[in-house]
């Protein structure tokens, strides 16, 4: 990996540079060597939410195989893993194969898989030794991966009405598995489910309620192995996945999967956070941050910076005005700011008892870090200075 004139926001027009050495430089992202917009992270709130999240899964018990869609940057998968990550949860069969090229042992895909040049990979790779899991919703998808021959690691998908995959009874979640179980070269190794769709703690409840009776039907039923997997957790409900799953009658491999923990935001997980419910278990920090130059001031009460689409997320929520930096170094609050919209490349500022100057730099905090990090291919880490330490290179 190199930076080089491909890697937006570091400003190397010539020569290429080694990481490496530009980390040992440890240069200011206000010197001159990087340009604007600029997604930075913040090492200090990576380590504080890897640690906050890998003693919340020992104290309830849980596993943990956060979800590497969300970052697919080796440099902060290795930390999470350092940290006692159980695994890594996968979206697609391609990033199972980035997890499998990374050396990552352990990988749990979240979704069914049909395609059978995929399937056929996977079977190669765990019969190589490969631990992988995959999930099924379907007797099409038992079909699909049991025409591979095997060896293949199931998991029976347990879903909701309107919600995402996932068989929808358990009457279909007991035919699912009943069809895994005679299909040879295949393993079922578990159940799971995803609840961050839910919009109410009523109804993530219901729905976990209805996961540990659908993992009792399956035991009772013979159908699970010993210590077999149980799996939920998006970033929102963790906390009620973790006092549900501690219900279970039978003994099982409980596997957290919340991937947004790792950088948390500024916007929607900082509204949705468990640790807003339960404050004594967290908190979480958000670690992304934006540096955008103030591009033009055209009327009073609006400015635009050179920020847009294609550099910050706006799914869920736009993003945060946090500081201004003004030409001459001084900071100061960014109070009466908000952004109202975003173009390709310009963000649209709303400003209110406030002053911005082209050439003033805003700080902007992110909602929504899974739409993020797939902007950026490589990505400055920084010290409390605001000094490169590391940098990060995405796989998407």
């Amino acid at each position: 990996m190199t930076i080089d004139w491909r890697s937006k926001g570091f400003w190397a027009p010539d020569e290429a540079r080694d990481p490496a050495r530009l980390a040992a430089e440890r240069p200011g992202i206000f010197d001159g060597g990087f340009a604007w917009p600029l997604l930075v992270v913040r090492r200090d709130a990576v380590e504080a939410n890897i640690a906050t999240m890998a003693a919340y899964c020992r104290r309830h018990g849980l596993d943990f195989a956060p979800h590497a869609k969300t970052t697919m940057a080796p440099g902060l998968l290795d930390a999470q893993l350092r940290a006692g990550a159980w695994g890594m949860t996968v979206a697609t069969p391609h990033q199972a194969l980035v997890m499998r090229r990374l050396g990552v042992e352990r990988v749990l895909i979240a979704n069914e898989i049909l395609d059978p040049t995929a399937l056929r990979w996977l079977a190669t790779e765990s019969a190589a030794g490969w631990e992988v899991y995959f999930q099924v919703d379907s007797l099409a998808g038992v079909a699909a991966a049991a025409a591979t021959g095997g060896p293949l690691r199931v998991l029976v998908e347990l879903g909701h009405a309107g919600g995402r995959t996932g068989v929808r009874t358990l009457d279909e979640m007991e035919t699912v598995a009943r069809a895994v179980a005679a299909a040879p070269g295949l393993e079922l190794s578990g159940v799971t489910g995803y609840e961050g769709q839910l919009p109410d703690q009523d109804g993530v409840d219901a729905f976990l309620d209805r996961l540990v009776a659908g993992v009792a039907r399956l035991s009772g039923a013979g159908l699970l192995p010993e210590r077999g997997i149980v799996s939920a957790g998006g970033s929102a409900w963790f906390d009620r996945v973790a006092d549900k799953l501690a219900g279970l009658d039978v003994a099982a491999r409980l596997v957290l999967r919340s991937g947004a923990s790792v950088t948390h935001d500024d916007g929607f997980y900082r509204e949705r956070t468990p640790f807003v419910r339960v404050p004594d278990e967290g908190p979480l920090a958000a670690a992304l941050e934006i540096w955008a130059q103030v591009l033009s001031a055209p009327e009073p009460g609006l400015a635009l910076a050179g920020m847009g689409k294609r550099d910050a997320p706006f799914d869920e929520g736009l993003p945060v005005p946090l500081e201004i930096r003004r030409p001459d170094g001084v900071l100061e609050s960014a109070e009466g700011l908000r952004v109202t919209k975003l173009n390709d490349h310009h963000t649209y500022l709303q400003v209110e008892g406030a002053v911005l100057e082209p050439g003033d730099l805003v700080r902007f905090g992110i909602s929504h870090p899974c739409t993020a990090f797939d902007k950026w291919r490589d990505i400055p880490v920084v010290d409390e200075q605001r000094r490169v330490v590391d940098v990060l290179h995405t796989y998407f």
